[in-house]
Parts: structure tokens; C-alpha cells; sequence
């Protein structure tokens, strides 16, 4: 699976290998950046990469799969691939604790290598498309007004209008009121969307909501 805005990282510190994954990847489709060696990709690494990593076992400094854990501790979860020509089985096993795509020995099959990506490529449009649908719920959160966050968060724990009301010091019927604008500014129909929602709320959503 190709995809726009992705990139493969390749980590390696043999420079034929390195070239020819890049050259291979690159007639392939693939957008491409090469490294050789753990501590150059950690330097350069952003939070906003997004792709996926395939980095050889054996580096110069940190190993593959210290590599990876170094991106696990920065809270990044760039999917991970691991090539190796000297693969033993703690090794894969550590790697596939720490949830590598795939661990891969050299020499390589060059579709093993794609379809690893593939599935890679597959694991990261799935993240970034739950990231896209938190961040929209956060901006329609953001358009609440404090009273109305806090008529969410009671009706989230399945409390009803009268309910609400004595807690809030308001009318049953005010907070009808508030249930149909939260619904209205939030897109959503029925209270199990609602408490989607409330679950989703960032911490500081409330926060940032205006006042009313």
C-alpha cells in the first residue's frame, strides 16, 4: 500500500543496503529518507512523521530494536520493521513485544519487504485517520459553553434532565435546552453519541470553552 504523506525511514548502517532499499522503494512509489545509524534518526526525528521505520538490527550506537524503544519513550508510534542478517529469536521476540510489523532476515525478499510496509503503511493510516477524528471531535467540543460541558458531562454518566438539574441549580427545562444546542453543535443524535464524546474530550477542552 502506497500512500500520500507517508514516508519509509530506512536505518542501516551498510550503504549498499541502505541505497538499494532507497533506490528499490523510490521506483516502487515509495516516498524514502535513509539514515545510518540510530543516533542520526533520533536527531532528526519530528513528532509529526508519520510512515514507517525499517531499521537493521545490528547499527553502530543503539541496536533496531533499541531504536525502537527510544521512539516508544518519546511517545512516537511510528510502525516498525525489522531487518537483520543475524536474527535469532530473543531478538524477534523482544522486537515483536514492543508491536514491530514484521522482523525480517537478510537477504531479502524484496515483496517481503513491501508487504511488511504494506502492512505498516496499513497500521499508520488507521492511527492518523483516529487522530483526524479526535482532533474534529475537540473542535466541536471547543464550541461549548462551560454550562453546556458540564450538562454533557452529566448526561454522559446517564443521569436525566431532573437529575441534572438539581446538580446544576437549573431548570429541567433549561437543561433540555442546553441537551438540544449541545446535540446541535456536536452533530449528534442520541445520548450514546454524546458519551462518545464526553470520553473523547481532551482534558483542557473544558477549558478552553467559553463561557454561558
Amino acid at each position: 500500500m502506497r500512500a500520500n504523506g507517508l514516508t519509509v525511514y530506512v536505518v542501516d548502517d551498510d550503504p549498499g543496503v541502505r541505497d538499494s532499499l532507497g533506490l528499490m522503494l523510490g521506483l516502487a512509489g515509495y516516498r524514502t529518507a535513509l539514515f545510518a545509524d540510530a543516533e542520526s534518526f533520533l536527531a532528526a526525528w519530528r513528532p509529526e512523521w508519520s510512515g514507517c521505520l525499517v531499521a537493521d538490527l545490528r547499527l553502530p550506537g543503539k541496536t533496531g530494536v533499541e531504536l525502537q524503544a527510544a521512539l516508544r519513550e518519546r511517545g512516537a508510534s511510528l510502525p516498525v520493521v525489522i531487518i537483520t542478517a543475524h536474527g535469532d529469536v530473543p531478538s524477534a521476540r523482544t522486537a515483536f513485544q514492543a508491536e514491530a510489523v514484521d522482523f525480517i532476515e537478510k537477504p531479502f525478499d524484496v515483496e517481503q519487504v513491501k508487504a511488511a510496509i504494506g502492512k505498516a503503511f496499513d497500521r499508520e493510516s488507521r492511527r492518523l485517520a483516529r487522530e483526524r477524528e479526535r482532533a474534529a471531535d475537540a473542535e466541536r467540543l471547543a464550541q461549548l459553553t462551560l454550562r453546556e460541558r458540564e450538562v454533557l458531562e452529566h448526561a454522559a454518566r446517564g443521569l436525566h434532565a431532573k437529575e441534572i438539574a438539581a446538580a446544576l441549580g437549573i431548570s429541567p427545562r433549561t437543561v433540555e435546552v442546553h441537551k438540544t444546542h449541545i446535540m446541535a453543535k456536536l452533530g449528534v443524535r442520541n445520548v450514546a453519541e454524546l458519551v462518545r464524546f464526553a470520553l473523547a474530550a481532551e482534558p483542557d477542552a473544558k477549558g478552553r470553552a467559553g463561557s454561558g
